[in-house]
């Protein structure tokens, strides 16, 4: 049988209709767009369209121009989608796969940026993958060198476009500690599909601009990861950091990958799987020792530490703690990367408080907790976490007015963020303090955060008065 004729493609020349563009105006138009984003040789005229209007699609990324010419031509935004040029090789796998040659790790990365800028429900509503993490782990302890990152196409890449990464990068890091990162987590993807993917998929660079390019993108990549489990779309989450760790291998990064690697860890015991962050801290931990960065190797081990913890094993947790401060002694501050420096003595004693909390010891949790609040400034999020965490400590020791007055600081920390981790934690607290829900101070604090925080215990109604 012959090859079906494809559907005449209405939706886009309608739009062009709409816009008052003729096939030779909306030709010229979309060259001289690919021209501004370092495509210089693109080739369409008039008949060229005539064939997208029969229901030809060009590749990529020109459907991505041919909708940004008409969104300036018609003043509001045109997608894709909108133009009949969607893709349709989407599944449910994209993001998850972190292997390949340096083509397929790009298709996979900027495939998973697009469409989560698409919104596309399956994204969304994705769940963890719960094999996922450990196989990529996995996968990077056990493989051979991932191929060198090296661009063929059009745009020349530079190290300013590199720089230009690294910059956006710290200034949204820093929006993060300071704000939540519900704000701002749609702008950093926007700007990962927008500005990042171009240069990895149709830029012109050899073995050591791409390796720059690479762990560029990884740390960009691994900040979309840590602000959507922010925001926690965990499922999204985890498939940002597994592109992120693609990413950073390419870019022969270890220590990138064992950073990467404890978010992975992090995200795990969140989600209550304390085998893979185990699993995979022990791989971070590998990373770390392959860079030399004893700071980073500290992370990884307390990571271990608190999934031991998470599953009740008291001797296991304590042994790695141990290992923990004596690697953390060892370690000189002045060698750790930019994106590594907010690990110190305070976040150290977070994650020692962590794992007493889980494990019962309030006294300790309370000791670890108090030092932990001694921490840089900058870090508003971390000093909301740690503020709630000597709340839970004071009531596991029975200490409900204590653990009130402090868990009224914590809500004022909480009102200032958009987090849905930092809310999530400030209900754990009020749900340790369900069974003191008559008590005058445990009444005064559920007064304040309905004013303060009005939607915080409505679904769940733990401690409203009766």
């Amino acid at each position: 049988m012959g090859r079906q004729p494809k559907p005449p493609n209405t939706r886009l020349a309608g739009l062009a209709d709409e816009a008052g563009l003729s096939n030779k105006g909306l030709a010229r138009r979309v060259v001289a767009h690919g021209g501004t984003r370092g495509l210089d040789g693109l080739r369409y005229n008039h008949s060229s369209v005539a064939r997208w209007y029969e229901g030809e699609q060009p590749k990529e990324p020109v459907p991505e121009l041919i909708a940004e010419v008409l969104t300036t031509a018609l003043g509001r935004q045109v997608t894709a989608d909108d133009i009949g040029m969607s893709s349709s090789t989407v599944t449910a796998e994209v993001g998850l796969e972190t292997d390949g040659r340096w083509t397929d790790r790009v298709r996979a990365v900027t495939g998973l940026w697009r469409e989560d800028v698409r919104r596309r429900q399956f994204l969304t509503d994705a769940t963890i993958a719960v094999a996922a993490s450990s196989t990529a782990a996995l996968r990077w302890l056990t493989a051979p060198g991932a191929e060198p990152p090296i661009g063929r196409g059009l745009r020349r890449v530079g190290p300013a476009d590199v720089a230009a990464i690294r910059e956006v990068t710290r200034t949204y890091r820093s929006l993060d500690n300071r704000l939540g990162g519900v704000r701002i987590r749609s702008v950093v993807v926007n700007y990962l599909n927008n500005e990042v993917s171009p240069l990895l998929r149709h830029g012109r660079y050899g073995d050591e601009i791409g390796r720059s390019l690479a762990g560029a993108a990884a740390e960009l990549a691994q900040l979309a990861g840590w602000l959507s489990y922010d925001a926690e779309s965990h499922g999204l989450a985890q498939r940002h950091l597994l592109q992120a760790l693609s990413l950073a291998e390419s870019a022969g990064d270890s220590a990138l990958c064992g950073e990467i690697l404890a978010a992975i860890s992090h995200q795990s015991v969140y989600l209550a799987q304390p085998a893979t962050a185990i699993d995979v801290a022990r791989t971070g931990q590998a990373a770390a020792r392959r860079a030399g960065l004893p700071t980073l190797l500290t992370e990884c081990i307390v990571l271990e530490a608190h999934g031991h913890a998470a599953r009740g094993d008291a001797r296991a947790c304590a042994a790695a703690l141990v290992r923990a401060e004596k690697t953390f002694d060892q370690a000189n501050r002045a060698d750790v990367p930019a994106w590594l420096t907010y690990f110190d003595a305070a976040y150290l004693d977070a994650k020692f408080a962590q794992c007493f909390r889980d494990l019962g010891h309030g006294d300790m949790a309370e000791r670890h907790a108090r030092l932990s609040l001694n921490m840089d400034g900058r870090y508003a999020r971390g000093r909301a976490f740690n503020q709630i965490l000597l709340a839970v400590a004071h009531v596991q020791q029975g200490r409900i007015d204590q653990a009130c007055a402090e868990g009224r600081t914590a809500v004022e920390l909480v009102s200032g963020l958009n987090s849905h981790r930092a809310v999530g934690n400030l209900k754990d607290l009020f749900r340790r303090l369900h069974p003191y829900r008559e008590t005058a101070e445990v009444r005064e604090l559920t007064d304040h955060v309905n004013v303060t925080l009005p939607d915080l215990l409505r679904p769940a109604g733990h401690v409203a008065h009766r």
